[in-house]
């Protein structure tokens, strides 16, 4: 709920209008929410950009990096043993799909587990299961996720930022 609450905050106060899907990989996810990105130059190195705090970590196996999922970007275990969030840089699960056999393999290794329900939507829909269990996921896409495969397969740059800067603007909608 942190998370929700401090998107939806951020959302109300326009933080994130014109800031740059800044990292873009394919078949991986598209990552955005640094305000460094607003009329960043051309080839300018970003990612590191926030709003000047973290949230603590909220990381629940009911939620996977399914695709559309929309998850909290945060630094490396090495430098961030509690997996505290970014208070604005966010990233949307591309991925692809996952046999049960694939799931399996990961489970030994990283002991996380999947209902029957899970497995089935990483084979039907994809996503990165190997974030599971490792950053939190606080919402997903629900209409129009044919733009995120969009916006993963644009020309990017050597630090995956795309060549053709692409802004976005998000409103919250009730349904």
């Amino acid at each position: 709920p942190q998370h929700r609450d401090n998107f939806i905050k951020l959302v109300k106060e326009g933080f994130y209008d014109s800031t740059l899907f800044h990292r873009v990989i394919n078949s991986f996810m598209i990552q955005g929410g640094d305000p460094d990105s607003k009329e960043a130059k051309e080839g300018k190195a970003l990612g590191n950009g926030g709003p000047g705090y973290t949230i603590p970590a909220e990381i629940d196996a009911k939620f996977i990096h399914k695709k559309g999922a929309l998850s909290a970007a945060r630094m490396g275990d090495n430098v961030n043993p509690l997996r505290e969030s970014s208070g604005s840089q966010f990233y949307i699960v591309q991925g692809k799909k996952a046999t049960k056999s694939d799931l399996d393999k990961m489970s030994a290794r990283n002991g996380n587990t999947y209902t029957e329900e899970q497995v089935k939507t990483y084979e039907t829909i994809g996503g990165t299961p190997f974030l599971d269990m490792n950053y939190t996921v606080f919402g997903e896409v629900i209409e129009g996720i044919d733009v995120i495969d969009k916006i993963a397969k644009v020309e990017k740059d050597r630090r995956d930022r795309p060549k053709k800067d692409i802004k976005m603007s998000i409103k919250i909608v009730r349904k």
